[in-house]
């Protein structure tokens, strides 16, 4: 089956772009809110790169 081959690396990918997608929810809730803030803003551009090379390592395997 494609993409099944260890199911754990998917399943932490699946779970980072989870969480990548619901920081970016989070952030833009807070900067309609409150107002913007950098640091979140990089937080979530970091954690964004961490979750596409996560996606890469897991796609070259």
């Amino acid at each position: 089956m494609p993409g099944s081959t260890d199911g754990s690396t998917d399943g932490s990918t699946k779970t980072m772009g989870v969480l990548t997608v619901g920081g970016l929810v989070a952030v833009t809730a807070y900067t309609v809110a409150l107002g913007s803030n950098g640091w979140l803003w990089f937080g979530w551009v970091v954690l964004g790169l961490i979750t596409l090379g996560m996606i890469a390592t897991a796609r070259s395997t």
